[in-house]
């Protein structure tokens, strides 16, 4: 079950959790990337509780789970313990749906929480800039958004870039290398409204993108869209 929509006014984030002799390639990655990879706390190896919700296991807390071997989907738990190494670091990394209340209270309609679904999600053709060994497309979200309404979304995200702050693109889903945005990567198809264009931003599902390409030899992620509800509130993440 994604979590848009149902913790209203929360932080929510993304979950990677890689070996220790990978985690300073991905730091370094996030540190190149900070669009789509905007860190919100590391764990130290072993650790599995944040100081963003303390009383939560990052092995049992987000809905689902994936569990990856040399690049490859193995599986999809409920609940990753077993499959838990002490020698994983976790890193949790900004979530748009952070924003999404800000959206609606800017008068912003959020077309996939009223369809009850995921948002879409795309893989691109931008290549993400590497570090070490890591290395892969970005990934971005993309929401249906009044034409008259788009200029609003880009003015109440970029005041978040800690998840993922402004659009990367609106309009021609070309420029990013998509095809059909009705055929996601990741997440749901979601029905525009007449007068709606689509609005998408990086997002934090790019690490899934970069295991496949860089197949290190154990990961641990979220699964796309079920996030790390943390106890932080959204505006913590908002500047200006």
């Amino acid at each position: 079950m994604t979590t848009a929509g149902k913790a209203p006014g929360q932080a929510q984030a993304n979950l990677i959790a890689i070996p220790k002799d990978w985690a300073y390639d991905f730091l370094l990655f996030t540190h190149r990337n900070p669009k789509p990879c905007p860190v919100l706390d590391v764990l130290d190896a072993g650790e599995t509780v944040s100081a963003l919700k303390q009383d939560a296991d990052v092995r049992t807390h987000a809905p689902q789970y994936r569990i990856w071997e040399d690049g490859e989907l193995k599986a999809e738990p409920e609940n990753a313990t077993e499959y838990w190494r002490d020698d994983l670091v976790t890193f949790l990394i900004g979530c748009s749906f952070t924003f999404e209340t800000a959206l609606e209270s800017a008068g912003v309609p959020l077309r996939h929480v009223d369809q009850q679904k995921n948002v879409s999600m795309f893989v691109t053709d931008i290549q993400c800039r590497p570090a070490g060994r890591l290395h892969g497309p970005m990934v971005v979200s993309m929401r249906w958004i009044p034409e008259s309404l788009v200029d609003i979304a880009h003015k109440v995200t970029a005041l978040m870039p800690s998840v993922h702050g402004a659009p990367v693109g609106a309009g021609d889903p070309r420029m990013l290398g998509i095809d059909d945005v009705h055929a996601p990567d990741f997440g749901d198809a979601i029905e525009p409204e007449p007068g709606d264009v689509p609005v998408f931003w990086a997002c934090g599902v790019t690490p899934q993108a970069v295991l496949m390409k860089s197949k290190p030899p154990f990961a641990i992620t979220h699964a796309p869209g079920q996030m790390f509800v943390t106890d932080m509130p959204d505006f913590a993440y908002r500047v200006g």
